[in-house]
């Protein structure tokens, strides 16, 4: 699913040619992006998320999810579409009890010491 190859990326951008090919560098050395050669002459590259990419997707959709709701004027913002043609949001829940999070409810720990926020 969605664009793999640089000319297709560069089109959905609109990134500069040279901040586009570090930023695909710089993802793939970070693991989160694969480059699989399609074509010999001239050498020609896809790119494809690696599975520590895809686990990034959650976090994606939060972010969007959290640019519509707080910012005034968001930009414009990919949307995430499930299989079937849905949009897709994210929900945090307790791993135990399966309770939604909520403003709050939240408490940060380092180790074994809970971690107090400030007032």
């Amino acid at each position: 699913m969605g664009v793999h190859r640089y000319a297709g990326i560069l089109a959905n951008t609109g990134a500069p040619r040279d901040v586009l090919t570090k930023r695909l560098r710089s993802l793939e050395a970070a693991g989160i992006l694969e480059r699989h050669r399609y074509q010999e002459r001239p050498p020609r590259f896809e790119y494809h998320l690696t599975s520590a990419g895809q686990a990034l997707e959650p976090v994606l959709i939060g972010l969007r999810e959290w640019g519509l709701r707080h910012l005034e004027e968001p930009p414009p913002a990919p949307r995430f579409l499930h299989t079937c043609g849905a949009d897709v949001e994210t929900r945090v829940v307790c791993a135990r009890c399966g309770e939604p999070l909520e403003g709050g409810g939240l408490v940060t720990v380092l180790g074994d010491t809970p971690v107090q926020a400030a007032p």
